[in-house]
């Protein structure tokens, strides 16, 4: 993958990318840093020197979905919109060193089921986390219940929807979806992941606006592993350029930054604050104290 440097070089940085992620996750979930750390460094390092396919390819879903999920993490309450957007351009270039960490592994991989796996393994690993830190289901409330339901039914559906058209798609349907990526591709360089700008880039900030109020937008930020974990199996293609992985995560981003941008002024405006003095206010008081980026939550 790296081309300067010894052969070596893309596997002991795999390996020292995903030790780093597994520490840093366990320090700033409360857990123990020094086992997780250590247990992910003797994983990863078994996984390179065996040289055999099966443990390389684990290595590199488990690192792709460990960066998911603490990019996650790493964000911090947003009072405002712009500080949300900071919030998930940190999160997708968390996701983004990890997608490079994953290829350093040099796996062999189908990309379809990577991603799949990918997605899935982050998604559990996030829903555990949120349990413990939106206070259990309890602590959801009315609209939280609502957020987490829409969130979910968009995943499912998304899903759905493209592996029924990848699998029994009119191929008339499917030639048009195609012309349409091959004119972005050609014209913009990349097309956006359609996940990333529906789903998880939307949740992930409408989630950091709702933490800087109530504790239950923890859950609205677990569905931004559909951002950040499409990012991180990014250069699963060997077709793809580095170039073109990254325009695609930040086309997805700007999309999805635009929605999200709806569902804060919808948000705002159900909760009666319509006018911008109002909305000023409401935003000055959006104080719910929660530990900063680099300390531990729980």
């Amino acid at each position: 993958m790296v081309p300067i440097g010894p052969d070596w070089l893309d596997g002991a940085g795999a390996v020292v990318v995903a030790t780093a992620y597994a520490w840093g996750l366990a320090a700033r979930t409360g857990g123990r840093p020094l086992v997780f750390g250590l247990l992910t460094l003797v994983c990863a390092l078994g996984a390179v020197i065996s040289d055999q396919d099966l443990l390389l390819t684990g290595a590199a879903v488990s690192t792709a979905a460990l960066a998911s999920v603490f990019g996650i993490m790493l964000t911090v309450p947003a009072a405002g919109f712009l500080t949300a957007a900071r919030e998930c351009g940190i999160a997708l270039a968390c996701a983004g060193v990890g997608a490079m960490a994953a290829i350093g592994f040099e796996p062999a991989i189908q990309k379809e089921r990577f991603e799949y796996v990918g997605l899935g393994l982050a998604f559990a690993g996030a829903m555990v986390l949120v349990y413990r830190l939106g206070a259990g289901f309890h602590g959801l409330g009315r609209r939280g219940l609502v957020a987490v339901a829409i969130g979910a039914s968009t995943l499912a559906v998304s899903l759905l929807y493209a592996e029924m058209l990848r699998r029994y798609g009119s191929s008339g349907l499917v030639e048009e979806l195609l012309d349409l990526v091959r004119w972005s591709r050609d014209t913009l360089g990349a097309f956006p992941r359609p996940i990333e700008a529906i789903l998880g880039v939307p949740a992930l900030a409408y989630g950091c606006h709702i933490r800087a109020r109530r504790r239950q937008g923890w859950w609205v930020c677990a569905f931004g592993v559909a951002a950040t974990a499409p990012a991180a199996t990014a250069l699963a293609n060997p077709a793809v350029t580095f170039t073109e992985a990254f325009l695609s995560i930040v086309y997805g981003l700007l999309i999805g930054l635009a929605i999200g941008w709806v569902l804060i002024r919808l948000d705002l405006a159900l909760t009666g604050n319509r006018g911008r003095r109002s909305r000023v206010a409401e935003q000055a008081a959006a104080v719910r104290p929660e530990p900063a980026r680099f300390a531990p939550l729980l």
